[in-house]
């Protein structure tokens, strides 16, 4: 049976498959790396894997647009989109596009192996956010923009349940962060390190911080942990997430 936990990332969280990491073994389960047991390269009822990752996806970019609309800060990683879409004039959402397919590049000489999900979170999210963001009703009044917060974390975390629950692999940031813990990096100093310097340069970049930067980093970890048992496909085997 697979072992499931929640693996965070600033601005998005989800799977890591078995396709992510070396075989399990004693060492690296006494190092702390995540170890998971290697499933099929063809994953089992496909078709409904790929609608609750369909669907999880555009949940994700409904929750990232949602924060945009509330305007009152985005988590560490649309922090630093932001900042590059100020900068650029660029829309957020082709923003969190090109930023995945570069991320995706820098996996080549790490040799790691994205999956289905890995291509689609690259795709999807950006392409959500590029056609709603603008499109959201805006509102100054305080209260509004506070019920914006709560229903973008919320969106993203059964977003990331259904995602991480389908198991066709990890997004390109949670790749990144997975990929430097295969060479002897700690995986929380890792996703640590990467998180405060997109945050530093998205914020020197001007993209905002606030109340929106908080609640999704205290509240998107307990919330995925409720929704992901709820969500996950019954009956099938699902890789693993990782909970470091």
């Amino acid at each position: 049976m697979s072992t499931r936990g929640v693996s965070q990332s600033a601005g998005s969280v989800s799977a890591v498959s078995s396709a992510d990491l070396p075989p399990p073994n004693e060492s690296s389960a006494a190092a702390g790396r995540p170890v998971v047991e290697r499933l099929p390269l063809i994953p089992d009822r496909l078709p409904e894997r790929l609608a609750r990752c369909i669907l999880g996806l555009a949940m994700f970019g409904l929750g990232i647009s949602m924060f945009i609309a509330a305007g009152l800060g985005l988590a560490p990683w649309d922090v630093f989109h932001q900042g590059i879409s100020r900068l650029t004039d660029i829309s957020i959402g082709l923003v969190i596009e090109m930023t995945g397919v570069v991320i995706l590049l820098l996996w080549i000489p790490l040799r790691i192996r994205p999956g289905i999900g890995t291509i689609l979170n690259a795709i999807e999210i950006g392409l959500v956010v590029y056609l709603i963001d603008d499109r959201l009703p805006h509102s100054d009044h305080l209260v509004i923009r506070l019920v914006y917060v709560v229903a973008a974390v919320i969106s993203v975390a059964i977003g990331s349940g259904l995602y991480i629950g389908a198991g066709l692999g990890s997004g390109p940031r949670d790749g990144l962060m997975l990929g430097l813990g295969q060479r002897g990096i700690s995986i929380r100093r890792a996703r640590t390190v990467i998180e405060v310097s997109v945050l530093i340069a998205g914020v020197a970049l001007g993209g905002k911080i606030g109340i929106g930067t908080v609640a999704f980093t205290f509240g998107i970890g307990p919330l995925v942990q409720f929704f992901l048992p709820r969500l996950r496909m019954r009956d099938s085997h699902t890789p693993a997430v990782s909970t470091h």
